[in-house]
């Protein structure tokens, strides 16, 4: 199970140990994952904040694509 975090600056400092960070972007906010080892822990934000935060983060980031809904 995911760990939902709400501390930035905890987040940021968990970057440096992580494998990667997923963004996935909604309309009205925006998630990032972050993959350790041992847990997935996600953080939801809006989105002028995250990506103040993307820039400081330390690890790979990866962009999440959106799904194409099939008629």
């Amino acid at each position: 199970m995911p760990k939902q975090m709400t501390d930035v600056n905890k987040f940021l400092g968990m970057t440096e140990d992580a494998i990667e960070c997923r963004v996935k972007r909604g309309s009205d906010h925006v998630k990032l994952k972050l993959r350790t080892k041992r847990y997935l822990y996600t953080i939801i934000l809006e989105p002028q904040e995250a990506e103040s935060v993307l820039q400081n983060v330390k690890c790979q980031i990866v962009e999440a694509r959106p799904k194409i809904k099939e008629d």
